[in-house]
């Protein structure tokens, strides 16, 4: 994440507010209007600790399956119940902003693929066929070098379309020093698209590069620094991209359900919405949310999901967000950004999750995982 996700030990301190989101610019997404009006008055949310395991970064789900399985920066990948269904602890690199850092499940619940950096530092997305009780036949499916040793981005995620979403930073250093974020030519500073079930995956047909010289063709999104986590809308698949900031400001990224792809979010020509090394002549794509760094304790964004479940009334169709340094939770309308409110703290805040209902999980890097109910 950020400086070696901020030396992963902070002291937390009360946050601040984030700052209204900017009017999108002619041609740019925004993020849809909700058909939820009147909004119900925000509340304050109870964190339910369900388990302590080690370091945990990452969540997800499997269909037909009602075990929740996690992410431990470490290595392993376990059900909340106490199994190891993947060990990479010998494999996996031990800096700050490495490790195991992301999971997804195939929508058919038959695959797994996790994001993870090896010995030396790079990225590899790898699969395994799994059974609900075996993973099995493993296989690299996705490489990447990685110039730094942070800013490795490492969600995974299945998009409504059924492919495989990739976040990669854009190499690490400070300031994105061989400007890969601009760089079509490679895979750092975006956000891929691919079909995981290839030799070793396909392209998606309909991917935004696709006959542009010099582009990789694995790129949907680009402009990013280090985009940690983000998540799809599950009412209408819109994708909420958090972007962890240099040196001013964090932000959230918004892409519309249907966009065709190729959003330039424009890092490192500005940072947040703020020039950063210029940024004329380009199209760039306005965060949705900023918010400072360096006040209340800020460090890097940790993006969440629009709330779709059942329990708590008041927070449908509202995003949640959060920071990790700082540890406060947010819940932002989706119409109406600029009308935040805190609703929670959680300590050292690794990532959310959404489980098959709905419903919606924290995770904090000190070990707790935690369900999140009304208050």
């Amino acid at each position: 994440m950020r400086r070696t996700l901020a030396v992963l030990a902070v002291t937390l301190t009360a946050c601040s507010a984030a700052q209204p989101a900017r009017p999108s610019p002619a041609g740019s997404p925004g993020p849809a209007v909700s058909e939820v009006s009147p909004a119900p008055t925000p509340g304050k949310l109870r964190f339910t600790k369900l388990a302590e395991l080690a370091k945990p970064v990452a969540f997800a789900v499997r269909k037909g399956d009602q075990r929740l399985y996690v992410a431990e920066q470490g290595g392993r990948l376990k059900t909340l119940d106490g199994d190891t269904i993947v060990n990479l602890s010998g494999e996996v690199s031990g800096g700050n902003e490495q490790g195991l850092l992301g999971v997804a499940f195939h929508p058919s619940g038959r695959w797994l693929y996790l994001d993870w950096t090896d010995a030396s530092g790079d990225t590899h997305v790898t699969e395994w066929a799994y059974d609900g009780k075996q993973a099995t036949r493993r296989r690299d499916v996705l490489t990447q070098d990685q110039p730094y040793a942070n800013h490795n981005g490492g969600q995974l995620a299945f998009g409504p379309d059924g492919h495989l979403y990739i976040a990669l930073g854009d190499g690490g250093s400070g300031g994105d020093p061989h400007r890969n974020g601009q760089n079509l030519g490679t895979l750092l500073g975006k956000i891929l698209r691919i079909d995981p079930r290839g030799t070793p995956y396909k392209i998606p047909g309909d991917n935004p590069f696709i006959g542009k010289k010099g582009a990789r063709t694995e790129i949907w999104a680009y402009g990013l620094r280090n985009p940690w986590r983000f998540g799809f809308d599950r009412d209408n698949g819109d994708l909420w991209i958090g972007d962890v900031g240099q040196d001013r400001w964090e932000e959230v990224d918004y892409q519309p359900a249907g966009s065709e792809g190729g959003e330039n979010y424009g890092w490192n020509l500005r940072e947040g919405d703020k020039p950063f090394r210029g940024g004329k002549g380009r199209e760039l794509i306005d965060p949705v949310i900023t918010y400072p760094l360096h006040e209340g304790g800020n460090c890097s964004v940790i993006a969440g999901y629009v709330y779709r479940g059942d329990k708590i009334p008041w927070l449908q169709g509202r995003f949640l967000y959060g920071d990790f340094c700082a540890g406060w939770v947010k819940a932002a309308p989706v119409d109406e950004l600029d009308k935040d409110a805190k609703v929670g703290q959680v300590e050292q805040l690794s990532s959310f999750g959404e489980g098959l209902d709905g419903e919606l999980y924290a995770l904090s890097l000190q070990g707790p995982v935690y369900r999140i109910d009304p208050a």
